[in-house]
């Protein structure tokens, strides 16, 4: 028994000391503060409300509600099917007002009455981000909700957005909203959003590589992006840096050598075709083409265990300069990757 305590000691990763690092976070509730808006004065408030957030609100409008570009005035919002000369206030009033969407609001209330606990890992994980990264700077941490829209964490300019109507697990029904299949909705829940939110903020420090690359880019990318949050966030489990379950990502490790050979075999590496990195790439419930257990997005598996190989191999390199590689080739062929 103490042979087993020592080697679990050993094996885990000794953390920097970040204690002498400054990074509080305030979590503002830009969620609460749309709904003080008097419906009577809704243009009146959102003016308000755009003064303070003159980054976020814009956003809010255009992006993640679709009503069209922020407008200090009474003009009309960008036409849709339902309402073609509907005014940007009157879009948001309806939004107000909304029997469904009021009762959204108060179970959001009830399950982030207290933001200590996610304002108290944020600033852990920005310490880490700081250490590793001298010249980072915190992001303005604002919450809010999307009527259900599938937007978790967001990054705009210097914003960190939380919609944490995402977050709610148990205590909302998101088989209501269409077109949700259960493999995403299980990840719509608290424990996520720390993991979530590091990994918006990663892809904002490093974006993502557009479509047309190859198959193998795509998956060390993917790599290089677990391990920067297995670095900021060393004490969230894997599966929720991951999204996949205890038993997908026990089914990777058994099968890694498996899965390793059918990409080679069927010389799967290089390939450029969107629809079938796709399938490798792309979120879904399982792979296709890999046998019964496998999670989808196996590209990403892959991809963290070949940087892992890498950065074992060359433990000079700082995780800034591994971030900032431009050829992730380069540490493929480096990582000598071959699972046994």
């Amino acid at each position: 028994m103490l042979l087993l305590v020592i080697s679990a000691c050993t094996q885990r990763r000794k953390t920097p000391d970040v204690s002498n690092i400054s990074m509080p976070v305030k979590v503002a509730r830009f969620d609460q503060e749309l709904y003080r808006i008097d419906t009577n004065q809704v243009q009146a408030g959102l003016h308000q409300l755009y003064l303070q957030y003159p980054y976020f609100l814009p956003t809010y409008l255009q992006d993640i509600l679709n009503f069209g570009p922020y407008q200090d005035s009474v003009a009309p919002a960008a036409p849709t099917a339902d309402a073609p000369r509907m005014t940007q206030a009157d879009a948001v009033r309806k939004l107000l007002t909304n029997k469904d969407l009021l009762a959204l609001k108060t179970v959001v209330d009830g399950q982030f009455a207290n933001m200590d606990s996610v304002e108290q890992q944020l600033s852990l994980a920005f310490k880490y981000t700081k250490y590793y990264f001298p010249h980072f700077h915190a992001p303005h941490v604002i919450a809010f909700t999307s009527a259900v829209s599938n937007y978790g964490a967001i990054t705009a300019d210097s914003v960190l957005g939380l919609g944490l109507d995402m977050y709610l697990g148990g205590r909302f029904d998101y088989h209501l909203i269409p077109d949700l299949p259960d493999y995403m909705i299980r990840r719509f829940d608290k424990p996520y959003l720390i993991p979530d939110a590091m990994k918006a903020l990663e892809q904002q420090m490093f974006p993502p590589r557009a479509t047309g690359t190859q198959l193998l880019a795509q998956m060390v990318d993917a790599g290089r992006q677990q391990y920067f949050l297995e670095m900021v966030l060393p004490d969230v489990a894997d599966t929720l840096r991951t999204g996949y379950t205890a038993a997908q990502l026990k089914w990777c490790y058994d099968n890694e050598q498996m899965v390793w050979q059918y990409f080679v075999q069927q010389k799967l590496l290089y390939i450029t075709d969107w629809q079938e990195v796709t399938h490798y790439m792309g979120e879904g419930p399982s792979t296709q083409g890999m046998p019964e257990g496998s999670p989808g997005k196996i590209g990403l598996f892959v991809g963290w265990r070949i940087v892992k190989s890498y950065m074992e191999r060359h433990p000079e390199v700082t995780l800034q300069q591994l971030m900032e590689m431009k050829d992730p080739l380069q540490v493929y062929n480096e990582a000598r990757y071959r699972p046994k």
